[in-house]
């Protein structure tokens, strides 16, 4: 029966929505009598009127919370439905379970008055165009609002008071254990507690997070990594288990609250966490937990692992010292714009590294930006011999024993290394005794329950056996490593002999990059000309250096007097003067080829050839050699091109060696040499055919 004046026929004619909602999956399960008071909304709407088969019940947002809509799918239908016209009345427990943002509340308002759709709860109807309706549903949807402030504001005022002190009971990382009274003590597993202090001195000799890694499973070394109910499991290192590591301030001793913040993501609509700077950390107790490291090895830490990003164009950082024969990579200067030089190596078909390359420093900032060509390019290798040369004489025999240091500790990673395989052992030792003790304890008749006890303890024994193995080479290396004797007495002096420990390959290029950043800061680079480079070391501490150094010109080009070159070289062989005498006639007269401090003979060739003049006439270049075939006769034997051979010559897949007399390749004219040929032709011919067909495929 109708109990209310504001439900009409026309209301009636539509359907009767009930909107049920939960906060949280935790309320679904255990707030039973707020379900069955919500499904009880059928019984009301009954009585305003409606049919059982005109009333609709949207459950789908079971378990969502009303802050938002952007998940709530039953919300959203709802909002569908009334916008088409096809709802003359919702009905939900109270107003809070449509949701707690006046933006959307009022949204609906809206939508409700302009199709005609009224608004119900335990405590009435509304209807949304009246202006008495709308200011109680109104109020009712700013109540709601504060409603939910409240509540967040009680249930974390709590909870940042304890994190303000230090005692938040949040998870505690792997090494770390919160007894039943609230202390925090270090795990008792003395191997847990040695493989963490293992991972942060390994990572702060080497470096980097793939460094260490690769460290880690050089020396076939696990990782403990304790689930949420604190039991510890070994694995294999991974940049992501040793990041989580290194970036706990718990093992500094810190008790930190409000580490990440929550943020929408663009891509998916969630939230989710995101990590913030230390600046921003809500709370942030020193001395709460037993220490792993200190806390300025831990902010070291983190700016050594942010300076290793390299993100030049961002952060101007100088990156980690990596492989490669540029010994400045990461503090190289353009003095033209300001940015930093990547380095750039040539590179192989495969767009690989060539070995030995060595390297250009290129200024890329404009082309980047799409606002101009290249700032500049330099060799690396003129700049590099230079900036070394000043690193020796700034070098004080005094300030360093860097290779001396190296020794020790290589030594201390090898006892390091001894003591964690032993402890390793002692553990698997342990496992499989273990292991044997549950089998011998078991009943043999329950084949069901041996057999799995039995595979465990052969298992055990197995890698017992493989890390016995490993901790007796690793001892029988510590045994045998014996320092040289010479190199001991090179190391009593260091700084005279550090050129030749440069030059005698016992550093590596990161340890010699590594080297040259103890005393340089950055280096700015500028071309003044084609050959003449402006070099500027700014050492750690401000003081500066500087002068112009002569590289390669590269090119002839490129050469400042390369017109005077041309017109000279042209003169003299119009005089009939042969190639090499042209040559060191223009090297006497101060003239240079543009890779080399004097004329070569191929740069007079090069130049004759460009103009267009006769080749020496001291040189024979027939254009057959009985007997044999040239490189372009074969190709149009074979109907190939010439670089089709000398591709295969260049790769391998053809051997002919070059004839010294005439300085080019001959084949033999003969019917095998050509059918070995046509072969090799016409398998060339047949796989790119059935390349061709699987790209068309």
């Amino acid at each position: 029966m109708n109990t209310s004046e504001l439900v009409q026929p026309r209301h009636l004619a539509k359907k009767a929505k009930i909107y049920i909602r939960q906060s949280s999956p935790n309320q679904v399960l255990h707030n039973l009598e707020s379900q069955k008071l919500q499904y009880a909304l059928r019984d009301r709407a009954r009585g305003l009127g409606w049919h059982d088969d005109d009333i609709d019940i949207i459950d789908m947002d079971l378990g969502q919370s009303g802050a938002d809509i952007a998940f709530r799918a039953g919300y959203q239908n709802l909002v569908s439905e009334i916008a088409l016209g096809n709802v003359g009345m919702i009905l939900a427990i109270e107003a809070t379970r449509l949701g707690r943002n006046c933006t959307h509340w009022y949204q609906l308002l809206d939508l409700c008055g302009h199709h005609d759709c009224l608004i119900a709860d335990r405590d009435g109807v509304y209807d949304p165009v009246s202006i008495n309706g709308r200011l109680l549903l109104g109020l009712k949807g700013q109540i709601s609002e504060l409603e939910l402030h409240t509540i967040r504001a009680r249930m974390t005022s709590g909870l940042l008071n304890k994190a303000k002190r230090g005692e938040l009971a949040l998870r505690l990382p792997t090494g770390l254990q919160r007894l039943e009274s609230g202390t925090v003590i270090k795990d008792p597993n003395l191997e847990v507690q040695s493989r963490i202090e293992l991972i942060f001195s390994t990572l702060l000799k080497h470096k980097t997070l793939g460094q260490t890694v690769k460290w880690f499973h050089e020396q076939d070394l696990l990782i403990p990594r304790a689930n949420v109910h604190g039991v510890v499991s070994w694995k294999p290192a991974t940049s992501d288990m040793l990041a989580s590591t290194v970036h706990n301030p718990a093992y500094a001793g810190a008790a930190v609250y409000g580490r990440t913040r929550f943020k929408r993501s663009e891509k998916t609509g969630r939230k989710a966490p995101v990590a913030v700077p230390e600046d921003q950390w809500r709370y942030c107790v020193h001395d709460k937990f037993p220490h792993y490291i200190d806390w300025e090895t831990y902010l070291q830490i983190q700016a050594m692992l942010s300076d290793n990003q390299a993100e030049y164009s961002r952060k101007r950082s100088r990156g980690i010292p990596r492989q490669g024969t540029a010994l400045l990579q990461g503090i190289v200067y353009c003095s033209e714009c300001g940015h930093k030089m990547p380095v750039h190596f040539k590179t192989s078909g495969n767009n690989s590294p060539v070995n030995n390359s060595p390297g250009q420093y290129v200024c890329t900032h404009r082309r980047q930006r799409a606002i101009g060509s290249l700032c500049q390019s330099i060799s690396a290798a003129a700049v590099d011999k230079q900036v070394v040369a000043w690193f020796f004489e700034a070098f004080s025999p005094s300030e360093i024993n860097i290779a001396q240091d190296i020794l020790k500790q290589c030594d201390q990673e090898r006892a390091t290394v001894l003591s964690a395989k032993t402890q390793q052992v002692q553990r698997l030792r342990y496992e499989a005794q273990l292991t044997e003790r549950q089998f011998m304890k078991s009943d043999p008749d329950n084949r069901l329950v041996t057999s799995e006890l039995e595979r465990r303890w052969e298992v055990s024994l197995r890698e017992l056996k493989s890390a016995e193995e490993a901790l007796t080479q690793e001892e029988q290396t510590v045994a045998q490593y014996i320092i040289p004797a010479d190199l001991l007495e090179q190391l009593e002096d260091i700084g005279a002999s550090l050129p030749q420990l440069w030059e005698s390959g016992l550093l590596t290029l990161p340890q010699r990059k590594s080297l040259l950043r103890t005393l340089i800061d950055k280096v700015m680079l500028h071309r003044v000309s084609s050959t003449v480079i402006s070099v500027r070391v700014v050492w750690r501490g401000g003081a500066t250096s500087g002068d112009c150094i002569t590289v390669d010109a590269g090119r002839a080009t490129a050469l400042s007097r390369c017109t005077e070159l041309q017109s000279a070289v042209e003169q003299m062989v119009k005089e009939g003067i042969g190639d090499q005498e042209i040559a060191a006639t223009l090297t006497g007269n101060g003239f240079c080829s543009p890779k080399s401090d004097q004329v070569l003979v191929n740069t007079v060739i090069n130049i004759r050839l460009s103009k267009g003049l006769l080749r020496d006439p001291g040189r024979s270049y027939p254009r057959s050699v009985t007997g044999f075939l040239s490189v372009s006769q074969m190709a149009k034997k074979l109907g190939v091109t010439p670089a089709w051979i000398h591709a295969r010559i260049g790769n391998g897949t053809i051997e002919v060696e070059k004839d010294g007399q005439f300085n080019c390749y001959l084949f033999p004219d003969t019917v095998d040499e050509l059918a070995k040929l046509q072969r090799l032709v016409s398998n060339s011919q047949a796989k790119s055919s059935i390349s061709r067909r699987q790209h068309r495929a």
